[in-house]
């Protein structure tokens, strides 16, 4: 089925092209496909590099170790389906591997240390600095590792003077039309709404018949403790067989595919829309003095 660009969508790219100037119509959206040449000609203040970064998990019975991998990319390629060709986006070619730690019980994971994944993502924003481009967003899909991300971010910004900026895309939309409020709460991997994404993305990959209401043990700890959780305000730290035995979470009996198609369509929207406020933000804002400078008041 064909959809639609959304008007707000197409507005947002069309406002970047008009009321900036930018001249972003470049032969291809994905950076491996440009020339040396092509990069010297882009606007490096306004361009917007995105790199999906994911992970190769176990999700459990029924799904493929792809899962956040995939749910990224796919999430990605809607995206630049729906920009207006001036958009100033630039993907970068995705990092499947994540910091997956907590999943090393299960079979099929594959990790990398959180001393290497850093140093990993430093290193791709330091080569984006390079080329010239000033503005990173990193589109996360794995939820094992924000807190890393914002640390990369913030080294970004201060030896560089990037502007850096992280998002995982499930908090970037509305689900609750879509997901009851508890399976949005706690059906974090291989529920109801990863899997109704793959049915989308990945039909041929999921087995809806090892699929199973997998309650975690969050619902019993958001029962009987008020400040312990897992995005509680103590955090504690846990292995996913913590919280099932099979690795997942969530009532993956409810996934259909028109549900995982509809969150895709969100999540690519509002996508598009964060590059344009990023675009947009000025990079004046990213201050090189303060009030004590020896050179004097700002």
């Amino acid at each position: 089925m064909h959809v639609q660009n959304p008007p707000s969508v197409v507005d947002a790219c069309a406002r970047l092209a008009n009321g900036l100037g930018l001249a972003m119509a470049v032969k291809s959206r994905w950076w491996w496909d440009l020339s040396t040449r092509d990069f010297a000609e882009l606007d490096g203040e306004r361009a917007v590099a995105i790199l999906p970064v994911g992970a190769v998990e176990q999700h459990g019975p029924h799904l493929p170790v792809k899962v956040d991998a995939a749910i990224g990319w796919g999430v990605v390629t809607r995206a630049v389906e729906l920009m207006h060709p001036d958009c100033p986006a630039l993907v970068l070619p995705p990092l499947p591997y994540g910091k997956s730690d907590e999943h090393l019980a299960f079979p099929g994971t594959l990790t990398l240390s959180y001393e290497t994944l850093g140093k990993v993502w430093s290193e791709i924003g330091q080569s984006v600095y390079r080329a010239g481009i000033r503005k990173i967003l990193f589109l996360n899909s794995h939820g094992g590792q924000p807190q890393l991300l914002e640390i990369v971010c913030r080294d970004l910004r201060v030896r560089l003077g990037m502007f850096a900026a992280t998002a995982m895309w499930p908090q970037l939309i509305d689900m609750t039309d879509l997901f009851d409020a508890d399976e949005i709460r706690h059906g974090i991997h291989g529920g109801q709404i990863e899997t109704s994404v793959m049915l989308h993305l990945a039909p041929d990959s999921v087995v809806m018949s090892r699929a199973e209401n997998f309650e975690p043990a969050t619902t019993r700890i958001a029962r009987d403790f008020e400040m312990l959780g897992l995005e509680g305000v103590v955090k504690f730290g846990w292995q996913t067989q913590d919280l099932h035995p099979k690795g997942a979470c969530g009532d993956a009996t409810r996934a259909t595919a028109e549900l995982g198609r509809m969150v895709v369509e969100r999540a690519a929207a509002r996508l598009v829309a964060l590059v344009d406020e990023i675009a947009r933000y000025p990079l004046a804002a990213v201050a090189t003095r303060t009030a004590f400078d020896r050179a004097g008041p700002i």
